[in-house]
């Protein structure tokens, strides 16, 4: 099992780790880079992988010339795609009896009933929003299989949410990841994107304790 310590250096500075991948790899660096984006949208015991700091970092490289932008962005986009529709069907076939689960061994089914609360809001375009919220990214595609949500709606909200979410972060690291100011203070920005990304999950959280804090605090005979 990788230390947290570990792992969290790795997310901070995967500049670093992709360089050495790419440098001793070359080609097979698109397979690693669409395994991690695959495993981390089609599994929901794996929401803790880098999506949109690996992204922004793989169109970085790309714009140095180590990596080509389109084979990046397809390659990307088809994991992204292929990831959601697992997810899908694992929700499908076998969500409904982990859902029951209070104590889920490898996920918290307080995950699920935030995601379920995202849908209640947000219906179908949840797939696509979902994409640039972590967790609920990993979460969404399984509620959306638990539902038993039309396949051939799912995969066209799928579809248009990945090339929204990979277009987005892979051409922003194209564009800006090889600017000086960028390149000089790469773990900030990874960093600021990932805080960026969890603003809309706070603000989900924020909303359900307080709502949660009003029921509890809700007295029936007052309105007597």
């Amino acid at each position: 099992m990788i230390p947290v310590a570990e792992f969290i250096n790795f997310i901070l500075h995967i500049d670093t780790y992709l360089s050495t991948i790419i440098a001793t790899y070359h080609t097979w660096t698109y397979v690693f880079v669409s395994l991690i984006i695959f495993l981390e949208t089609g599994f929901v015991i794996t929401p803790f992988l880098p999506g949109d700091s690996l992204l922004f970092a793989s169109g970085s490289f790309a714009a140095l010339g180590a990596l080509n932008i389109w084979i990046l962005f397809f390659v990307l986009v088809s994991a992204a795609i292929i990831g959601d529709t697992v997810n899908y069907s694992i929700g499908y076939h076998v969500g409904p009896k982990v859902f029951k689960q209070e104590n889920a061994r490898f996920f918290k089914k307080e995950y699920l009933l935030r995601t379920n609360e995202f849908y209640n809001k947000h219906g179908k375009k949840t797939i696509i929003l979902a994409r640039f919220i972590p967790i609920i990214r990993t979460f969404a595609p399984f509620i959306a299989g638990i539902g038993k949500m039309n396949y051939g709606t799912f995969l066209k909200y799928n579809a248009l949410g990945a090339f929204m979410w990979v277009g987005l972060f892979t051409f922003g690291g194209y564009f800006f990841g090889s600017l000086p100011i960028v390149q000089e203070n790469f773990s900030l920005v990874l960093m600021g994107i990932i805080a960026c990304s969890l603003i809309p999950l706070g603000i989900e959280l924020y909303k359900h304790k307080r709502q949660k804090k009003k029921e509890e605090s809700f007295n029936p005979t007052s309105l007597k």
